[in-house]
């Protein structure tokens, strides 16, 4: 099969071309409507979660909670002096006919106390986004300095927009700084420019497809607009993987001797497997993303496969055209250093598997201490949720949550929303609202009926809180921040909590992480499942080898349990993060879920291009040491080109402002070149070595199968 389409493509280049032509133009005319249908907001909760219909509870029968925050600062005084309280009930005024803005409570028009900060030097004014509210038209009309008051904009709604600018400029950013290194790497590697921009046209047609395809699935469910960040980063990369693989298993059939033809034909016959079953791999563990409720995980399932698709549709279609009908000209504009064509084949790397091979004890015993000594940070890893603190202090809504953790204890971020399913009465409320207050780590509950601290009534409640079908909402001011242990320690006492008899739901931003990680954790082990099983037999089908799976899964996970230790020290315990310009938080679930099924999908992608070739030796007669060795030499170079390339377009997100960006980028590169370095070329070789004839056994009822359905890296037939 895969002779026949490299012959059809090397034969029907130029109809081939012709037709890409016209699907990449159709691609991008739909593929730039997908912005504006992707989300910039939430994705981070489960929806069927209690603290989810808590929320919808809220939204449907109270009206919501306000999501925009105007933190009123006077020049000079404070808050209380009579030229701030004349300024600041005419802004009040201004926000109150505002039609962007509804729910507009103010400090200057109600003197609540808790919209006041403890040293006067700040003032709050709250309201809810309309469907016409604009976060930007919002600060360029009352944001600033004006007159007597410094206003500033901060709140959920435009952290969400802070967050969505932010990360997409970064995207502009990261790309102009990796793709001219890229680019001058590729020209380095290939030796030529005409075969350094190949990959690049792979690329292109891997995002612009993926691109389209986002902009259809926008239109049906939701997805998160960071699935664009993926699209870019790993349509590049992959491009960059097969691109490589391709042209140079082309290059060397013509240097074999083989006409444009022929040499397409082979070079997709052996390759062009790789290439399939590499993506498969890739395609399978992005997939498993599919298993959690998260609709911001799923997106990057949605997104990945799109792309993997893709980039291996062009590789083993377009990319067999182009290659046929520049023939030999694929080595134009050379280098004017470069003699020869540049061959795959490196001394280096088959120096180095001799050496472990030979030394096996003194050269891999090391390096898998060092692995493990990295991932011991892992065992105190703590999880959370996204909230302004993932940008940079230079952000106005960074600033805005920062003034409001510090002077206001009545953070909104702190409060426990409890919300009946029922209609209750006042006592019934009251009753529960008074056992709530005595929990310890509960400041005040705020009811209908009342304010409640340390089992007494306070003060007076808020109306608002009994909906008109006689719903009741109960707020519960917690003393922890949201993300402490203690906060989430909260949540559970509040939901085991006797309710009168009442069906409550328990929200909030604390609530809202202890929920997603049970919807991630619930389901991780399925996840790790799917992922080993569909790997192991995937691996199987390709190698014929029951202990190459093994082998594989063990090294893998020990190459990203060492990454993560790594990220634990720096985006957790905080080292470098001065450097780097971020605050330590604890790690966002979700983020590290995506950052480990895309790097072991790529790990599993070298891992399938070294294995190919080394097979491919052992299936020729050589001998495991003479098998590892060739095979590295082949592969070697293309590995570690092929990585680097990758990592420098992930790392250059570490430039984001946004700290879970920057985590992902700087731990996917760094993940990218352990396993293309230290796993590939010292761990594999070992492992090949400890197994040695067993490396490749299976038992013989699986050895049939095998040679039935197993993926051969030579076809029986003549294409």
């Amino acid at each position: 099969m895969f002779g026949r389409i490299g012959r059809f493509s090397a034969t029907h280049a130029r109809g081939v071309l012709v037709v890409t032509l016209l699907v990449m133009l159709g691609a991008g005319a739909l593929g730039v409507t997908a912005f504006g249908k992707l989300e910039t907001d939430g994705g981070f909760a489960d929806p069927a979660a209690e603290s989810s219909q808590a929320q919808e509870l809220v939204e449907r029968q109270f009206s919501g909670e306000t999501d925009v925050v105007f933190l009123v600062s006077p020049t000079s005084g404070d808050v209380d002096d009579e030229a701030g309280l004349r300024a600041g009930a005419e802004l009040s005024d201004e926000l109150a006919t505002d039609p962007g803005l509804t729910r507009v409570v103010s400090y200057f028009t109600t003197r609540a106390p808790q919209l006041r900060a403890e040293n006067g030097r700040h003032a709050l004014v709250v309201g809810k986004l309309t469907d016409s509210g604009d976060v930007e038209k919002l600060r360029e009309t009352y944001g600033g300095d004006s007159g007597p008051l410094r206003v500033r904009i901060g709140g959920a709604g435009a952290i969400s927009v802070d967050i969505g600018d932010q990360v997409g400029g970064d995207l502009a950013v990261a790309e102009s700084i990796a793709v001219p290194i890229i680019m001058v790497l590729l020209v380095i590697a290939f030796g030529s420019v005409v075969a350094a921009l190949l990959p690049l046209a792979v690329g292109a047609l891997a995002v612009l497809g993926t691109f389209a395809l986002l902009a259809i699935l926008g239109s049906a469910t939701d997805v998160s607009v960071y699935a664009i960040n993926l699209t870019t980063a790993l349509g590049l990369g992959l491009a960059i993987d097969y691109a490589l693989l391709m042209v140079s298993r082309f290059r060397e059939e013509l240097e074999a001797g083989h006409d444009t033809v022929e040499a397409v034909v082979r070079t997709v016959r052996s390759a062009g497997r790789t290439i399939v079953f590499s993506a498969l791999t890739v395609a399978v563990a992005l997939g498993v993303l599919m298993v959690f409720p998260l609709f911001f995980l799923r997106s990057f399932a949605y997104a990945g496969i799109g792309v993997v698709v893709i980039a291996m549709a062009s590789a083993i279609i377009v990319l067999p055209a182009l290659l046929g009908l520049l023939g030999r000209r694929v080595n134009s504009l050379r280098l004017p250093w470069v003699k020869k064509t540049p061959g795959s084949a490196s001394a280096l790397w088959a120096r180095v598997a001799k050496v472990v091979l030979r030394r096996p004890v003194l050269t891999g015993v090391p390096m898998v201490l060092v692995l493990a000594l990295a991932a011991v940070p892992l065992l105190g890893v703590q999880f959370g949720t996204p909230d302004d603190r993932v940008l940079t202090t230079a952000a106005e809504t960074r600033s805005v949550g920062d003034v409001l953790r510090a002077d206001f204890p009545d953070d909104n971020a702190k409060v426990l929303d409890v919300v009946t399913h029922e209609p209750a009465g006042t006592n019934v409320t009251g009753d529960y609202a008074l056992e709530l207050s005595r929990l310890p780590g509960v400041e005040s509950v705020t009811a209908s009926v009342g304010t409640f601290a340390d089992g007494r009534a306070t003060g007076p409640g808020n109306p608002n809180y009994a909906s008109e079908t006689g719903l009741q909402r109960l707020a519960v001011l917690s003393a922890y921040d949201p993300h402490s242990t203690e906060g989430q320690d909260l949540v559970d006492t509040v939901r085991a909590a006797p309710s009168e008899g009442l069906d409550v739901s328990v929200g909030g931003a604390a609530a809202t992480l202890v929920d997603s990680k049970d919807a991630i954790g619930s389901r991780l082990p399925l996840a790790a499942g799917l992922i080993a099983i569909s790997t192991f037999v995937l691996l199987f089908l390709f190698s014929g080898s029951l202990l190459q799976p093994l082998r594989s899964l063990l090294f893998n996970v020990l190459g990203l349990s060492a990454t993560l230790g790594v990220l634990v020290l720096v985006f957790q315990e905080g080292f470098l993060s001065s450097w780097l310009g971020f605050t330590p938080q604890p790690l966002d679930t979700a983020m590290l879920v995506l950052f480990f099924c895309i790097v072991f999908g790529l790990s599993m992608d070298y891992e399938v291009f070294v294995l190919s070739r080394i097979k491919e030796a052992h299936d020729s007669g050589a001998s495991i040491d003479d098998s590892v060795t060739h095979g590295l030499s082949r592969i070697g170079r293309i590995v570690t080109m092929a990585a680097v390339l990758l990592a420098v377009n992930l790392l250059a997100f570490g430039t984001s402002g946004v700290s879970f960006i920057q985590m992902f980028g700087i731990g996917s590169g760094l993940a990218i070149l352990v396993d293309a370095t230290l796993i590939r070329g010292i761990l594999v070789p070992l492992g090949m070595r400890v197994m040695g004839r067993a490396a490749w056994w299976s038992p013989p009822f699986l050895r049939r199968l095998h040679e039935r359905v197993g993926l051969r890296e030579e076809e029986r037939v003549n294409a």
